[in-house]
């Protein structure tokens, strides 16, 4: 009985797997902290602003800096392990497959092992390029796991303001960037249920190819006439409450300004960054 009962424990222990997290997008963790209360403005501010850095400074220093920037951002933030999703097996294949290919192009640096001259340069340069995809990719997930969506179309009023006088209609871009953020999630989950509604309808097997492939269109067809049905019918409830709650302009209008701690968080954010600059520019002259 001991040993039949330790087996049993045995094979369910090794059956057992680690639930994958999804990406979930546009929710904010829960809780306070310096990072959850600055303003959504100046979060944009920082992401444009060394979005612009690490393209014209792709370096290995200024990728550095600014992924210690994001994690030092991320522990101030009290992010948990649990809101990183969980990364997919073919997204490893993928990128090995990218490493090898990239891999074989050669270039400098090289080294010597065993008589054999192996070149690194293609190899470094997808790590450079795969690392600064994963700061950038961070700095996005932190903006959407630290700012309520309601936020962001009042910033993005706020920043272009200065546009205004050149006739561009900033705050109707920000109602409608605000309209999008706000329906993104609530459509996600909609079109997540037509999906398991389909899958649990009962349907036949088809024998031949041809009657496969007629199934998959029929499917397709019938999930986008269910999806358009399901957004035009959320836009609708969308439109009542917005004219209910006072129009558009209740979108773009939100009375948070920068703070003390947005003007230090600004200015963190620019000494790291001409800090990396001064020390590729440095190394590039040596």
């Amino acid at each position: 009985m001991t040993l039949s009962a330790a087996g049993a424990s045995d094979a369910a222990g090794g059956s057992t797997r680690h639930p994958t997290r999804p990406v979930v997008l546009l929710v904010p963790v829960p809780g306070s902290s310096v990072i959850h209360d600055l303003w959504a403005g100046t979060k944009l501010l920082v992401v444009f602003g060394i979005s612009v850095l690490l393209t014209f400074y792709p370096g290995w220093v200024t990728i550095g800096l600014m992924a210690a920037l994001v994690l030092t951002a991320a522990r101030l933030a009290h992010i948990p392990r649990g809101a990183v999703p969980s990364v997919p097996r073919w997204l490893w294949v993928v990128l090995a497959i990218g490493g090898i290919t990239a891999a074989l192009a050669g270039g400098t640096p090289s080294i010597t092992m065993a008589g054999v001259e192996l070149e690194l340069g293609g190899a470094l340069n997808f790590l450079r390029i795969t690392a600064l995809s994963i700061v950038l990719l961070a700095l996005g997930a932190m903006v959407s796991w630290t700012t309520n969506v309601a936020e962001i179309g009042p910033a993005l009023a706020t920043l272009g303001r200065p546009l205004r006088l050149l006739r561009i209609p900033v705050d109707e871009w920000a109602v409608t960037l605000a309209l999008a953020l706000r329906a993104f999630p609530m459509l996600i989950d909609e079109f997540q249920v037509l999906y398991a509604a389909r899958r649990l309808r009962p349907r036949r097997i088809p024998r031949s190819r041809k009657a496969r492939r007629q199934r998959r269109t029929t499917e397709v067809i019938d999930l986008l006439a269910a999806a358009i049905t399901v957004t035009l019918r959320r836009a609708d409830e969308m439109g009542d409450a917005i004219t209910a709650r006072g129009g558009t302009g209740q979108l773009s209008a939100y009375p948070a300004r920068p703070k003390l701690t947005d003007w230090a968080a600004l200015t963190i954010t620019a000494v790291t960054g001409g800090a990396a600059v001064a020390i590729e520019t440095l190394l590039r002259v040596t």
